[in-house]
């Protein structure tokens, strides 16, 4: 269902830095021949996932893990390789990112349900589900702006989850909102899970993807590092934390 052959992804470091004064003048002390313009976020990573697979993504700080997560839901393309998607993607990768932050909660709702693809009677019929999952029915004329972190995290989430997608990516998400919104996000992506979407989930918790994910990938440096099943890699990797 997802396939990446020898993907890399390649960022230029401060290019228009170089071009000023004051940077020229600091170079001089610095001495930048041996500074590099570039790094690989991603280096040379293949594998595949089949339907109805969940995946989880582990890897320290910087390892390159949201820019896996963005390279396969087409937010990003990559500098090498290839990856092939045979389904439609929902990505939870930034929640709120598409919403207009002086519209209001209600407006945005139409807004975010668009670039997600839902039509407009769709989001007519869906509205009280969505208001009712984020527990935000009291500030539905609230301009987005005013919200906490949190808030938006609820409303984004809810959108999104809607609809059972085939193919659910997912950054970090189960750690937004209060303790009870938490496991309400749980036990919606298991409910996905158990409807056979296919996941790529990203988490620091260790309990979390040893919870949901039938397979890992452990990522370090933008290269995989091993990956396979879930309680072994997890061990390998927390052992490589700790010592």
């Amino acid at each position: 269902m997802i396939y990446l052959e020898n993907v890399g992804m390649k960022f230029n470091l401060g290019v228009e830095k170089d071009n000023s004064i004051k940077q020229t003048f600091v170079n001089l002390f610095k001495g930048k021949k041996n500074t590099k313009d570039y790094f690989w976020a991603l280096k040379e990573v293949s594998f595949h996932i089949n339907k109805g697979e969940v995946i989880g993504l582990i890897g320290s700080n910087g390892a390159g893990k949201s820019t896996l997560l963005k390279v396969v839901s087409g937010v990003m393309k990559p500098t090498e390789g290839k990856v092939t998607v045979n389904g439609v993607i929902s990505p939870m990768i930034e929640l709120g990112a598409g919403f207009d932050q002086n519209l209001t909660a209600r407006e945005n709702i139409y807004l975010n349900g668009a670039i997600l693809g839902y039509s407009k009677k769709f989001l007519d019929e869906k509205f009280n589900d969505i208001v009712e999952f984020s527990e935000l029915k009291d500030f539905l004329d609230v301009p987005v702006k005013n919200f906490s972190s949190g808030m938006t995290a609820k409303l984004a989430f809810s959108i999104a989850t809607i609809v059972n997608p085939e193919i659910l990516i997912v950054d970090e998400i189960l750690s937004v909102g209060d303790i009870k919104f938490q496991e309400k996000s749980k036990n919606k992506m298991m409910e996905m899970i158990k409807g056979g979407t296919t996941v790529l989930y990203v988490s620091h918790s260790l309990e979390s993807i040893k919870e949901l994910c039938t397979k890992v990938i452990w990522l370090d440096h933008g290269k995989i590092v091993k990956m396979g099943s879930t309680q072994e890699i997890c061990d390998e990797y927390y052992k490589s934390q700790i010592n």
